[in-house]
């Protein structure tokens, strides 16, 4: 099994660099301005949190206190191929102790993609991404039995999930293995789409894949969600055709003409930054 204990310390984390797509971007979770934080910025904060406060230790100076630094190169709606093309060289160009690597979704999610094909370009990218940085972080996929739409594609979604455990085994890489969060089973966890997290939802990711690399997290991300009234059929199939008409129509529409959501949109955090 690919190495994923909670416990298992990989020293100091002096800088990290997230990949992927709206996933790690954040979509779902609006920030200041509209621009969206998500797991990957909130997880930044905890390995910040982690660094030694400057002048709190007594001995040299250490280089890493205080000055953590954080890129997000993250695009929605990215194929793979955009992916490996547009962030991996600028990833491996930024050198950073960490990147996080999401993606192949998009991919799975479209008719008539082979989950064993997309792996093998996961694979080749993974492969150069270890040799350039220190650390490599993949991403599994999430459980959808329970997400309309997606829950039909469960099985591909499974096996690709299958496939990145393999790699990160073959390639000593940690795995945030969101197939095994329960607490994104619950839909409070989604945003109103249903294709995104919601504050909450990346919230907990974000504390999940801290606990991947052995931190001290403030709250457990299984934390069971408290209770909630009971919601009627009719409510819930009136949710439904509210949401087939404001997301999934629009997004199937998308898909038909050959158009992304982020066309047109840049990475909010392309160079390594102080947070």
């Amino acid at each position: 099994m690919a190495d994923d204990s909670r416990n298992k310390q990989r020293g100091i984390i002096g800088s990290y660099a997230a990949i992927g797509d709206s996933f790690t971007e954040g979509v779902g979770d609006p920030g200041p301005g509209g621009t969206p934080v998500g797991w990957a910025d909130r997880f930044a904060v905890l390995l910040a949190d982690q660094l030694p406060v400057p002048g709190a230790v007594v001995g040299p100076p250490d280089d890493t206190q205080g000055n953590f630094r954080y890129a997000n190169l993250a695009v929605r709606g990215r194929l793979l191929d955009q992916i490996i093309e547009e962030q991996v060289p600028r990833a491996m160009e930024l050198a950073p102790d960490l990147v996080s690597f999401c993606a192949g979704g998009n991919d799975i999610l479209r008719p008539g993609s082979d989950p064993d094909d997309v792996a093998e370009r996961f694979e080749r990218a993974v492969a150069e991404l270890t040799q350039a940085v220190g650390t490599v972080m993949v991403t599994t996929g999430f459980d959808t039995r329970g997400i309309p739409v997606l829950k039909h594609l469960r099985g591909k979604i499974a096996m690709y999930t299958a496939h990145v455990r393999s790699i990160a085994d073959r390639y000593d890489c940690p795995v945030l293995d969101l197939w095994s969060l329960r607490s994104v089973q619950d839909r409070r966890a989604w945003d109103n789409d249903r294709l995104h997290l919601s504050p909450e939802g990346h919230t907990r990711v974000a504390l999940r894949a801290a606990q991947v690399l052995g931190l001290d997290v403030p709250a457990d991300p299984d934390q069971v969600w408290p209770p909630q009234a009971q919601r009627g059929t009719l409510e819930v199939r009136r949710d439904d055709i509210q949401w087939a008409r404001e997301y999934l129509v629009p997004w199937i529409g998308r898909r038909l003409r050959g158009e992304s959501s982020g066309d047109h949109v840049e990475a909010k955090r392309p160079d390594l930054l102080p947070l």
